[in-house]
């Protein structure tokens, strides 16, 4: 960024505090056009009036509405805003909201370097100007994607290789509404036996009229597009001849005619045409190998069988029988392989751990960082003295972190200790869903949520945190769960007193969150069934959006 630029960049910093205002103003004032606001409601005022601004940078603690509710406030209406968070080490929580969101870009803690502040600033800049770039070429492929459609679309109708060419030249032909179209297949660079061609029928004269065989054997010698413009009993003629190539076969020519045309096709016109033909020359070719692209995928279809077996089977199969505690687990992945997992460990001393995790995403990437992450987790809990689960999953984070940044990837991980002698639960949270606790012996309206957590694995390149104490008691009932559970779509009915059929308004389909669950425990008979209760939530999706696990410890 330069003050030689024609047009600056608009540039919003938000802040509460005086002096941070007017330093974020003189850092960037010269590289950016910079509007200032004191909270957010004046932020929000300055959007109204001015528009998009390429970047914002919001302190997190303001009054009337903190930085990451206003920041949230934006993303609708505008999507391609970078979005960078000031907080301080207190503001653990709403970072972690921030992050998982997908609110915030980048975020500063208090007090900044001002070099690395400009450093992430230019960078989200670039992004800024890369995804607006992006945003108008997706404009311009529209039209392309139109023809593409259109061009797909007779393809999957077409039943064999020949009426595949017929649908193509007459879809051509009619998009882009020529007076001929040709479609000559070649074979070794040279043409065959067969022709396919379109004919608008308002055209009066036979197809002999439109003689393209020069340009044809121009395109078979250089395999680039021919073009030429020429009168014919007093009409001006415009003749367009593209190669169909896929991966440098030539699989055929294609020739278009129009008549009445006294100027050539313009250049977006013939990128067009011959983006058209590489969709087609593609469509050939997958015709003429679908038969060997059906073996791959039926040999894919066995081999990521065989990998979700194999990451069923790095799951304890058979959970332990521990006098006076009962354990239940389960893991369902949303494809075939996914990135949820649970541990349950007894150690040789007596202690027992459990652990839920979640990797972002889905599929194969997430299904190798869980299987590292069950390795490295298992090689922990087998130490002779385990460490304290605060620094177990630190040096989780030491171990994986670095390759977790490098793809863009966190996991989330609840890890905990029970010890049955004392009944002491030590547990430390990265980021996960909040663990419930509630007793069998009390009637209470609401669980007790464990609820000091840190953020999750792949974050920092070091994690810390304090961990967590209490201790169970008999009838207690611990559980940890994934956000594939708390984020599953439920019907629920709401009760009103009247003008209602049977007291209840229309069903409507929402996340169960943990107060959804809840609910649905209270529900459930005794003994508590994880099997059961699942299904219950499955049966009301018609599509698992998200790997579902869940674990549960029970004290007798």
């Amino acid at each position: 960024m330069t003050e030689t630029d024609v047009e600056k960049l608009k540039l919003m910093v938000v802040d509460d505090e005086p002096d941070n205002l007017e330093l974020l103003y003189r850092t960037f004032r010269r590289d950016f056009q910079v509007y200032k606001a004191n909270h957010a409601m004046k932020a929000l005022e300055i959007l109204d009036k001015e528009g998009e601004m390429a970047v914002i940078i919001s302190d997190q603690r303001m009054p009337e509405m903190n930085g990451t509710e206003f920041l949230s406030l934006t993303v609708e209406r505008f999507p391609d805003t970078i979005r960078i968070l000031l907080t301080g080490f207190t503001d653990i929580e709403d970072l972690v909201d921030a992050i998982n969101s997908g609110q915030v870009f980048k975020y500063i803690t208090k007090p900044w370097k001002p070099d690395r502040l400009k450093e992430i600033v230019e960078q989200a800049a670039d992004t800024y100007q890369l995804v607006k770039k992006r945003t108008q070429e997706l404009r311009r492929a529209l039209r392309r994607e139109s023809l593409f459609n259109a061009v797909t679309t007779a393809i999957r109708e077409s039943l064999d290789y020949s009426s595949m060419l017929e649908k193509i030249v007459a879809t051509i032909g009619q998009s882009f509404k020529t007076s001929y179209c040709l479609l000559r297949p070649v074979e070794r660079n040279c043409l065959t036996a067969d022709e396919f061609s379109y004919l608008d029928p308002q055209i009066t004269c036979s197809c002999e009229f439109f003689d393209a065989s020069f340009l044809i054997e121009q395109v078979l010698e250089t395999q680039h597009y021919q073009h030429s413009l020429y009168n014919k009993n007093d009409n001006p003629c415009y003749q367009l001849a593209v190669p169909l190539i896929y991966q440098q076969h030539l699989l055929a020519v294609l020739a278009l005619h129009e008549t009445g045309r006294d100027q050539p096709w313009q250049d977006e016109d013939i990128q067009l045409i011959t983006g058209v033909a590489e969709q087609a020359a593609l469509a050939l070719s997958q015709a003429k190998l679908y038969q060997r692209l059906q073996e791959k995928q039926q040999q894919i279809r066995a081999e990521l069988e065989i990998a979700r077996q194999i990451q069923n089977n790095l799951l304890r199969q058979s959970l332990p029988d521990i006098k006076g505690v009962k354990v239940q687990a389960c893991c369902y992945p949303a494809r075939e392989v996914g990135g949820d997992f649970f541990e349950v460990f007894v150690h040789p001393k007596g202690d027992l751990w459990l652990a839920v995790g979640d990797v972002s995403g889905k599929g194969v990437p997430a299904a190798l960082f869980m299987a590292s992450a069950i390795s490295v987790l298992r090689r922990e809990l087998s130490q002779e003295t385990p460490a304290m689960p605060n620094m177990i999953i630190q040096n989780l984070n030491k171990a994986l972190g670095d390759d977790l940044i490098s793809s863009n990837c966190f996991i989330t991980l609840i890890l905990a200790r029970y010890t049955p002698s004392t009944r002491e639960l030590v547990y430390a949270n990265a980021g996960h869903i909040y663990p419930l606790l509630w007793s069998r012996e009390t009637d209470i309206d609401n669980p007790q949520y464990l609820k000091i957590r840190s953020i999750p694995l792949g974050i920092l390149p070091k994690w810390q945190a304090d961990f967590g104490q209490l201790f169970l008691a008999p009838k207690d009932i611990l559980l940890f769960t994934s956000d594939g559970i708390t984020e599953a779509m439920v019907t629920t009915k709401t009760c009103v007193p009247e003008n209602s059929v049977n007291g209840f308004k229309p069903n409507h389909r929402s996340m169960l969150h943990l107060d959804g669950l809840w609910q649905l425990l209270q529900q459930e008979t005794q003994p508590l069934s994880l099997n059961h209760l699942l299904a219950r939530i499955q049966a009301d999706n018609n599509i698992q959006e998200d790997d579902q696990t869940i674990l549960s410890l029970e004290v007798f």
